[in-house]
């Protein structure tokens, strides 16, 4: 199953909307077939393994890190080539959340007298497929936050200047980051003093899609001559519904509106709207005041942060724009999900902490065995 975990991640930057699935095909102890899904709309992982093993899949054994499908999609059932190849066993590593799948492949393969295990490395795979799993379970997708910060907790000097508080390393790192989103969130606040891209710049060949750009803009101020619009790939403009009509952007930029909230747009109706458009993994590159207001709406899973050895002051801005708690036990918590040197640099990634164990009595004579419906340990 970690060798089919190898294989899904190859499709990191490429199988979105769908998640990243990889399949191991064994006979006899030996790997006969294998494979993984590479891009949305082609051949799945088992159908690749299965196309590599031939007649050896009779009486295989197959690894899947997610349930094979059940449905006819732009590919057929997976399920069903599974059982058309006389496979003897599959392991999968979790149930697919997809509705029109959600436990009726493992289903069917259990209905055709194929031996069925789930849960193998579980939470490997949910960890790669977080964003997909998300989108079917919560209708919303995983969603980071990416900031490069000084010492001091600080993103520009007092007068704006911000390039290049982090080194070439941490900003080449970012990139892997964009590539496995397919949308980066930004505000008109950022587009305005930077000018930014926003594109994916990775060196050789490595196969990515282009992410959607989005800019969060009540008042749709989006300069005719920005840099975002000479690039190639979808825009999305998030406007407020009184913004006005931008004709001369409509054939470059698509524009959809939501409520406005606290002076600017309401982030969970937005959150629900991207998840509508396939959104998997958004990542949100913005300023102080956005990038407060999403962590403050409770709706973040991530934060990425790259950590300059280096001070910018008091009067340099900070990184964040949050309420004040009223009192020290309403603090912001969040937990360490990891700490890695970038170059000179170093990149937290921070993730919220997990919900408090839920807590249940139990009868002391039940736990000790003496109750009147304890089974005997025949050990």
């Amino acid at each position: 199953m970690r060798q089919a975990l190898e294989l899904a991640h190859r499709g990191l930057y490429t199988t979105h909307p769908n998640p990243r699935v990889g399949c191991i095909l064994v006979r006899d102890g030996r790997i006969v077939g294998s494979g993984w899904h590479r891009r949305a709309g082609e051949a799945h992982a088992e159908v690749h393994a299965l196309a590599q093993a031939g007649e050896l899949a009779r009486g295989a054994t197959a690894y899947v890190t997610l349930e094979p499908c059940a449905h006819h999609g732009r590919t057929p059932p997976c399920a069903d080539a599974l059982i058309a190849a006389g496979v003897a066993r599959v392991v999968v590593a979790l149930e697919d959340p997809y509705p029109q799948v959600a436990g009726a492949g493992l289903a069917r393969l259990r209905a055709a007298g194929i031996a069925v295990d789930v849960g193998v490395e579980a939470a490997a795979a949910h960890e790669l497929n977080a964003g997909f799993i998300f989108r079917h379970t919560r209708q919303r997708p995983w969603i980071r936050v990416k900031l490069g910060v000084s010492l001091d907790g600080r993103t520009a000097l007092a007068d704006g200047r911000s390039q290049w508080i982090t080194s070439p390393e941490a900003r080449a790192d970012v990139q892997h980051w964009r590539a496995r989103s397919s949308a980066i969130v930004t505000g008109i606040g950022s587009v305005l003093a930077d000018n930014p891209r926003l594109t994916v710049r990775l060196p050789g060949d490595s196969g990515h899609g282009t992410p959607e750009r989005i800019v969060l803009d009540s008042h749709y101020r989006l300069p005719a001559g920005s840099r975002l619009l000479d690039e190639p790939g979808p825009i999305l403009m998030v406007t407020a519904a009184d913004a006005p009509d931008r004709a001369e952007l409509a054939e470059r930029v698509e524009q959809i509106t939501v409520p406005r909230q606290d002076g600017g747009l309401q982030w969970s109706r937005l959150v629900f709207a991207l998840a509508q458009r396939g959104h998997n993994e958004v990542l949100v590159e913005a300023g102080p005041r956005l990038a407060g207001a999403v962590i403050e709406s409770g709706l973040v899973d991530e934060l990425i942060w790259y950590v300059a050895p280096t001070f910018l002051g008091h009067q340099a801005r900070p990184a964040l724009q949050l309420r004040e708690p009223a009192a020290l036990d309403e603090l912001s918590r969040w937990s360490w999900h990891s700490i890695d040197p970038v170059g000179p640099d170093l990149r937290l990634i921070l993730r919220p902490p997990p919900p408090a164990p839920t807590w249940s009595w139990t009868d002391p004579a039940r736990a000790h065995g003496s109750g009147p419906h304890t089974n005997a340990d025949s050990r």
